[in-house]
């Protein structure tokens, strides 16, 4: 499955400048984590091990950037396709001397699929994919009931899920397709909707602040994946 259209893009001098510096450092290309031209070693990339945070759909890296920030005991990774985006994000891992982030460029679902060991993420973020808003399009969104079970197993017992979209419909398909996954407990399972509250950690984007400026809600989910051999449904 990919849920996502490669465009290449120019990118500004800056940030082509940025790319040169730093991608040979900080990036990869999923395609060649795939194939094993390139070893997939988060312990080696970041010189230490410690708890990893997945983000699928970096965007432009505004939230991703000041998310490992705010959480330097933990290592990042950046998926993302768009090149301008990871080029502003390599910019503001530079102003912000980030050692914790690390970016790959490609489809995230066949890097989870092929050599993300199972149970060894402590998060996996989804912020605003592609909505797809046409009706025939919709089989192309991300957030589907093969995926959620493929992030599912690459968490660790006790890891989250946390995603957020803008689109109502798309929201909805999100809480029913994450309810449907049987290792994934909804930890707003008691909220009005089962909708996560927004939390003030998630930072506000300009991307979200044209969403609310264009009079779309924002719906937060935030799923935990159960420990081994639970099988209650209560999110405590």
């Amino acid at each position: 499955m990919t849920s996502f259209v490669h465009h290449r893009a120019r990118l500004t001098e800056g940030q082509q400048r940025a790319w040169d510096r730093s991608w040979p450092v900080l990036g990869r290309d999923v395609a060649d984590v795939v194939e094993g031209s390139v070893a997939y070693d988060p312990s080696a990339w970041f010189g230490r091990t410690a708890p990893l945070v997945l983000e699928i759909g970096s965007g432009m890296g505004e939230s991703t950037a000041a998310l490992a920030a705010a959480a330097p005991e933990h290592d990042h990774l950046a998926v993302e396709v768009f090149e301008p985006g990871l080029a502003q994000l390599l910019m503001r891992i530079e102003e912000l001397g980030l050692t914790n982030l690390a970016l790959l460029r490609g489809d995230a679902v066949e890097l989870l699929r092929t050599r993300v060991p199972e149970g060894s993420l402590s998060a996996v973020r989804i912020y605003f994919p592609d909505p797809w808003p046409k009706r025939k399009h919709r089989k192309r969104r991300l957030v589907q009931p093969e995926v959620a079970a493929l992030v599912a197993s690459r968490l660790a017992p006790g890891g989250t899920l946390h995603l957020a979209t803008d689109w109502e419909d798309y929201a909805t398909q999100m809480r029913a397709v994450c309810d449907g996954e049987h290792s994934l407990v909804n930890t707003a399972a008691d909220a009005p909707g089962g909708w996560f509250p927004r939390p003030d950690w998630r930072p506000v984007t300009k991307f979200e602040q044209r969403a609310h400026l264009e009079g779309r809600a924002v719906h937060d989910l935030l799923y935990r994946r159960r420990s081994a051999g639970r099988t209650s449904d209560h999110a405590s």
